[in-house]
């Protein structure tokens, strides 16, 4: 009978918008901040990607935003707002690719057609790092530095996943299935989490 109940709630809220309501921990039980979180829901078919491009650009010789989260498929491009010339790569399984040197914008997005982490990084500048996170769903966000994220879905049955660029394994996404109503979820990673290092950019470089 409880479970028939569950069932006709999950089915009539489905219907209707939730915002689901994540706090991410580390191992420690302490918030984590800058977790990306998605929701993927049960027997979710192919999903599609807006038509307009995502942005990862690169100012003051660092990548913005430093994490970038899109769905699969998506397309991404590379603006420079530099007065200087970046090079990107990634020879991540996810998306190998490379953009030459350049000013300002390449002349076509780059289509991120396998899920997966994405490591970003400049030829000229070593210390630049970004990461695009290709999910298989259009619900996610970046938590916050309480460790939250509001997801906006309908109530059901998903698979929470969670990822952190402080994994000693950027590849490893943790997973686990919730129930999204109405109450808030929590989830405390597995993993340890490495503290974050921001690299001091050479401003003696002209190029």
């Amino acid at each position: 009978m409880i479970k028939v109940l569950v069932y006709v709630f999950l089915l009539c809220a489905s219907a209707q918008g939730f915002t689901a309501n994540i706090t991410i921990k580390n191992s420690s039980n302490e918030p984590l901040a800058n977790a990306v979180v998605w929701l993927t829901a049960s027997g979710s078919t192919e999903i599609t990607a807006p038509e307009a491009p995502y942005a990862m650009s690169q100012q003051n010789r660092e990548f913005i935003p430093r994490i970038l989260v899109v769905p699969q498929n998506a397309k991404v491009e590379f603006p420079n707002a530099d007065s200087i010339m970046h090079h990107v790569y990634s020879f991540s399984k996810a998306k190998t690719f490379e953009l030459k040197l350049y000013k300002e914008q390449p002349k076509a997005p780059i289509i991120f057609d396998q899920t997966g982490v994405v490591e970003l990084g400049c030829n000229i500048h070593d210390w630049m790092l970004g990461y695009i996170v290709v999910v298989d769903s259009t619900v996610f966000a970046i938590t916050d530095e309480n460790g939250k994220a509001n997801l906006q879905t309908g109530a059901g049955e998903y698979t929470l996943s969670v990822w952190h660029s402080g994994f000693s394994d950027i590849s490893n996404v943790e997973t686990k299935n919730v129930i999204v109503g109405t109450q808030p979820l929590e989830y405390k990673v597995k993993q340890e989490v490495a503290a974050q290092i921001d690299f001091a950019t050479d401003e003696f470089d002209d190029y």
